[in-house]
């Protein structure tokens, strides 16, 4: 009886994944628990094992290309010589895998012409080139249009794009009357609350993620803040600090139990600020790459961030800010670096400009208003500071006000450490976890 490889689901956001390499030519004998294929999402890859000893019979999708989660990629048989239908083998099991899957040919057709289309594609202020059909589709539904991404070219909002906002805003909860908040889910266990960084979504914490999910026991929360990926967009001038510690803290209140809260940059503020407002509800803190005031730099990359935001593809902003967030390392690895770009390039889809506009306000009015309560913070604390960090360059210093807290400075990474120096982030973000 043949068994199937396919692309698994890693983390909350994944939704497609690519095939990186295959260590093994079809008809190598496979042993169970050896890596088989090597695949990559949101800036990680990971290394997908055998469940069972045989030979490879049958490679589906091969090195480069990119599928959706549930997309049979190859197949394992005891032996070269029995019997297999390479295509029943695949329409069986994609059947199985459930509606998460494509059909054969759409796997054809889903070309990386389409996916980087899929990446280009940023949500935009005003108006944009909208098929019939989604037209057709949001009017039915009662969806604002200027609410919607655009993945088709030139940025045209399709039938698909109205089903997927559709989906995501199934994940809403109201955190105050009338503000829904996206919130992603998985896993099972004591609460642990991310909050992202500017400009960014979940998919930000994509190898923490993974890495939560298999330790087991923690049932991992994603946050996205207001104007951020479905969540609602307040016509405000401004997105206080303040305030979306009050919605992480309503949110964590509905959980029954304190959380563990993880924030980066922008998400450190925000989950310093609950801790310092809530310390009742919060287990543990965990600040990545931390800032309470916010240097020059910071504020006038934010400035560039937004004015390229509103001009360009998301594919040339994460290329444009390649270099402020990763390290010299990583810019010099070409390999790396593109996969660093994909990787942030998922993480910046989610945030339209105007969102940015009312967060970076929002980071002006709070910077230094916390630097003197520092000492106040009674929650267990671990700061990761990053010792390439070029945005926020005093998160040791920060660290070191904090009464008790463990501090860990990663040598030679950039500010978006939970990408870059992924394995070390989870360890010292796990280890703090289990001690508390």
């Amino acid at each position: 009886m043949a068994t199937v490889i396919a692309m698994p689901k890693l983390g909350m956001t994944m939704k497609e994944g690519s095939v990186v390499e295959w260590p093994l030519a079809v008809g190598e004998v496979v042993e169970k628990g050896r890596a088989v294929v090597l695949i990559e999402s949101e800036k990680t890859q990971v290394e997908i094992e055998a469940t069972d000893s045989g030979v490879l019979r049958h490679i589906y999708v091969e090195a480069g290309e990119m599928v959706p989660c549930g997309s049979v990629l190859g197949a394992i048989t005891a032996s070269m010589d029995e019997p297999f239908d390479a295509q029943a083998f695949r329409l069986e099991n994609e059947r199985l895998m459930g509606p998460a899957t494509t059909a054969p040919s759409a796997h054809k057709h889903a070309s990386r012409e389409t996916v980087v289309a899929s990446q280009d594609a940023a949500p935009r202020s005003g108006a944009a080139p909208v098929t019939p059909a989604a037209r057709a589709l949001a009017r039915s539904l009662g969806i604002e249009l200027d609410k919607v991404s655009g993945t088709g070219p030139g940025g045209r909002v399709t039938r698909e794009d109205i089903e997927a906002f559709v989906s995501r805003r199934e994940r809403l909860v109201e955190v105050s009357p009338g503000l829904n908040l996206e919130v992603l889910r998985q896993g099972s266990g004591v609460p642990v609350l991310l909050l992202p960084g500017f400009g960014v979504g979940v998919a930000s914490f994509a190898p923490q993620i993974q890495a939560l999910t298999a330790a087991g026991g923690f049932a991992t929360i994603g946050l996205h803040a207001r104007g951020i990926g479905a969540s609602d967009a307040p016509q405000q001038d401004i997105y206080e600090v303040a305030a979306g510690a009050e919605d992480a803290a309503a949110l964590a209140a509905t959980l029954g139990e304190p959380v563990h809260l993880v924030g980066a940059s922008l998400g450190a503020a925000v989950a310093l600020e609950m801790a310092l407002r809530y310390p009742t509800r919060v287990r543990s803190l965990t600040l990545i790459t931390p800032f309470v005031d916010a240097t020059p730099r910071l504020r006038a990359v934010a400035d560039a961030w937004r004015a390229v935001a509103r001009d360009a593809s998301v594919d040339t902003l994460s290329r444009a800010l390649l270099p402020w967030l990763f390290s010299q390392g990583v810019l010099g690895d070409d390999k790396l670096r593109e996969r660093m770009q994909r990787g942030l390039s998922a993480a910046l889809a989610v945030a339209p400009a105007d969102a940015l506009d009312r967060w970076a306000a929002g980071i002006a009015a709070w910077s230094g208003s916390r630097s003197a309560d520092l000492a106040d913070l009674s929650v267990a604390t671990l700061v990761i500071a990053a010792g390439a960090d070029l945005l926020t360059p005093r998160g040791e210093a920060l660290g070191s006000a904090i009464a008790g807290a463990t501090v860990c400075v990663l040598d030679s990474v950039g500010h978006a450490a939970a990408s870059e120096a992924a394995d070390a982030v989870s360890k010292a973000l796990l280890d703090h976890l289990r001690a508390h």
